[in-house]
């Protein structure tokens, strides 16, 4: 969704889309002034034993707004990250990283589940991935919670 779309969220579900009651009260309990962060998000998933995508579909339809992207791609202050995203290019990336990058993209991006395994594999942080796909000129889509 563009920025123009924010604040119609559910759309992006088929209009009869509904919200467990018990879920939805759990992000509404994590969100604050209608915006609920990327990890707080991962933590109801593993808490409620749902998908991210699960999850994502939920905050959509109770039209609350992600921010934080673990992966510092979006929802972050511009006052202090002009562009809203909080990623830097990394300086250099590995041979060895770059080749695993590029084995799991899919219709040439990394979908962010597969950054998110990377980092967990090589036990680096999930900014470090997302870094080295920066240098790497390698966009991150889809997202799990569905943002882009």
């Amino acid at each position: 969704m563009t920025h123009e779309d924010a604040g119609h969220y559910a759309e992006k579900h088929p209009r009869r889309a509904t919200v467990d009651p018990g879920l939805a009260d759990e992000i509404k309990k994590k969100a604050t002034n209608g915006e609920i962060a990327c990890a707080q998000a991962e933590k109801i998933s593993k808490t409620a034993g749902l998908t991210m995508e699960d999850v994502g579909a939920a905050i959509d339809l109770l039209e609350i707004r992600l921010k934080g992207c673990q992966l510092g791609l979006f929802g972050y202050p511009k006052e202090k990250f002009p562009e809203g995203r909080a990623v830097a290019e990394a300086k250099e990336v590995s041979p060895d990283l770059e080749n695993v990058l590029r084995s799991r993209l899919v219709a040439g991006r990394l979908p962010c589940k597969a950054a998110w395994a990377i980092a967990s594999e090589r036990g680096m942080t999930k900014m470090d991935v997302s870094a080295a796909c920066e240098k790497l000129k390698i966009r991150v889509k889809p997202c799990q919670l569905g943002a882009f």
